[in-house]
């Protein structure tokens, strides 16, 4: 490019008049993308995603499980609360905890599954199990 084709450019860039095919074929701003480079970021970000469900994934359930662990401890607490206060009596049910004003209604009553506990009483013993992940009694994933 030469000094007098620069200052016709110039000259053209400042009243806002330049025309087509004033800059060389190359120097030419291209608008837009391509299907490929689209497809390519699309590929990036599915890739991403499932890296991230992989390592997320296997962690929530670990999670549900603590979650069900800490709430079956506290269903624990006011059960062994409701037998100190009620001897002799019958080994309570969630509802009864609740009705009784034993579990506060802001804490859960259920499992990270949404199933009930299960509350049995062995002599002073009080035990709390959860279904756990396949929600079935008697499996070996269950929570207690």
């Amino acid at each position: 490019m030469n000094v007098r084709s620069y200052a016709r450019i110039r000259g053209a860039l400042r009243r806002g008049t330049l025309r087509r095919g004033t800059l060389r074929r190359g120097a030419r701003r291209r608008e837009g993308m391509t299907l490929v480079e689209i497809m390519i970021v699309v590929i990036i970000m599915a890739l991403i995603a499932t890296a991230v469900g992989v390592a997320v994934l296997p962690r929530l359930k670990q999670a549900r499980i603590d979650s069900s662990r800490t709430d079956a401890q506290s269903v624990r607490g006011a059960a062994v609360m409701y037998v100190s206060e009620n001897p002799g009596g019958d080994c309570p049910s969630v509802e009864d905890l609740t009705e009784g004003g034993y579990l506060d209604s802001s804490r859960r009553t259920t499992d990270a599954w949404d199933r009930d506990f299960l509350i049995e009483c062995e002599g002073d013993d009080i035990i709390v199990i959860s279904a756990g992940p396949d929600t079935e009694m008697g499996t070996e994933d269950d929570i207690q």
